[in-house]
């Protein structure tokens, strides 16, 4: 298995030759952007382990990086098949080598020997060599992450945030506040070389396409006491804790004396080599089964495209979203949800689109194309509507009344919200007003 395994020419003997490479701990990375450092290479393996080496061969644009075990390699190809590794915004391909171990010449490839060895200090929790051909990394002075989040149109959840940073370590409590009408929160991992590996690797970084941006220091805080476990705060080391008033109640312990911040070479190595996060060659296309025949129609998490009835099993169908992301929402918030009686089950699917019939040969109307349709939610940059995406809930907020007004209704249940939302939702009230509903946050 191997990602994006095709050669350069992309002759097929070659990328039958490439697929066939067994697992290894060593990793041919290519298409590396010019003048790329070394530090930016090492940064896509930070999160999966310890790197042990690496070879760079400059003049070809490509790579060979060496992991610890050949179990963090496996992770590593597993997680870059699904979000597509970019080195200084440029898409790379990673595939494993068909070296066991990576063999250098310390003497000639001495600049990246100098940068993995400022990086294995950092891995190992140890001060870095006074070598001056060494990079200083400064050793990380908090396990406690604050986290801003610029540009913000979809929302940030602690689940999001969670699963984000737990690629670097074991994340123990999360809460998250507004401070100067910005999203923040403070993240704390159980080792401070995890947090300086998720600065290194996620600062600036996207969590979905061209929004949403991660700005992250540490913090003068080196213990975060949660008192709530819910929508705002969380523990993931006391389950037991209530869930108290919605209120992001807490308590921190200062660290005593100044931080030292990264040096300026840390500093270029973390604005250098992050892991991708955004959606970007993640299908935007939808398998979801089980469903009514009613439920195929446009959904709130995402601008649906086209919608295809799968011709041998009725109740299940592809749905075509704008993006990724906005398929990764929708199936984050309705996997599992029950409608019209049954538990309707979604997951990503293998196709990149959903291919229209050609004329004449859809007898039965399977497919539908919403591509032109004026209603959609997100088509819009910025638009507010992004601000209010939440799970399925009995509230649901109406909003394109006559007059601008707005309303909650509170139904009996999740279900019969969810089904009230689709039948309700663009419901034209004539003279082309279009009732607008969505799930709310709130309670009546």
């Amino acid at each position: 298995m191997s990602i994006c395994a095709y050669a350069a020419n992309g002759s097929d003997s070659k990328k039958q030759r490439l697929d066939e490479s067994p697992p290894s701990r060593v990793l041919h990375i290519r298409k590396l952007p010019n003048e790329v450092s070394e530090t930016e290479v090492i940064a896509l393996g930070l999160p999966f382990g310890k790197v042990t080496n690496i070879l760079m061969l400059k003049g070809k644009n490509q790579a060979f990086l060496e992991l610890g075990t050949e179990e963090a390699a496996v992770t590593m190809v597993n997680y870059y098949t699904a979000v597509t590794p970019q080195v200084r915004n440029t898409p790379v391909f990673i595939q494993y080598s068909n070296h066991k171990e990576l063999k250098t010449d310390s003497a000639l490839n001495q600049r990246a020997q100098a940068v993995l060895q400022a990086v294995s200090a950092v891995q190992d929790g140890s001060s870095p060599s006074s070598d001056p051909g060494v990079l200083d990394l400064t050793p990380p002075p908090s396990p406690v992450l604050r986290i801003i989040i610029d540009n913000m149109f979809y929302p940030v959840t602690l689940d999001v945030l969670q699963q984000i940073f737990s690629k670097f370590g074991t994340v123990m409590k999360i809460i998250t506040f507004t401070k100067n009408n910005q999203f923040q929160a403070l993240l704390q991992f159980s080792d401070p070389v995890n947090a300086q590996q998720a600065k290194l690797s996620l600062d600036g970084q996207n969590i979905y396409n061209s929004c949403c941006t991660l700005r992250i220091d540490f913090s003068k805080l080196v213990n975060v006491n949660v008192k709530y476990n819910n929508d705002k705060s969380r523990d993931y080391t006391r389950p037991d804790l209530p869930t108290g008033d919605g209120e992001c109640a807490f308590s921190c312990a200062f660290r005593t004396g100044a931080i030292s911040p990264l040096s300026a070479a840390a500093a270029a190595a973390a604005a250098a080599g992050r892991v991708a996060l955004s959606g970007s060659g993640v299908s935007g296309v939808l398998l979801a089964s089980n469903l009514n025949e009613e439920v195929h129609k446009p959904w709130v998490y995402g601008d649906v495209q086209r919608v295809k009835i799968l011709y041998n099993k009725k109740d299940s169908a592809l749905i075509q979203l704008s993006d990724g992301n906005q398929a990764q929402l929708a199936m984050s918030h309705l996997n599992g949800q029950k409608v019209f009686g049954k538990v309707m089950r979604v997951t990503l699917s293998k196709h990149q689109t959903v291919a229209l019939p050609r004329e004449g040969l859809d007898d039965q109307l399977l497919t539908k194309d919403f591509s032109g349709s004026p209603l959609h939610r997100f088509k819009k940059p910025g638009s507010k509507n992004f601000q209010n995406i939440f799970p399925p809930s009995a509230t649901l907020h109406l909003s394109n009344i006559r007059d601008r007004k707005m309303a909650l209704i509170q139904m009996s249940s999740v279900e019969e919200g969810i089904q009230a939302l689709m039948d309700l939702h663009n419901y034209d009230m004539g003279g082309n007003h279009h009732l607008k509903v969505s799930f709310s946050k709130s309670t009546i």
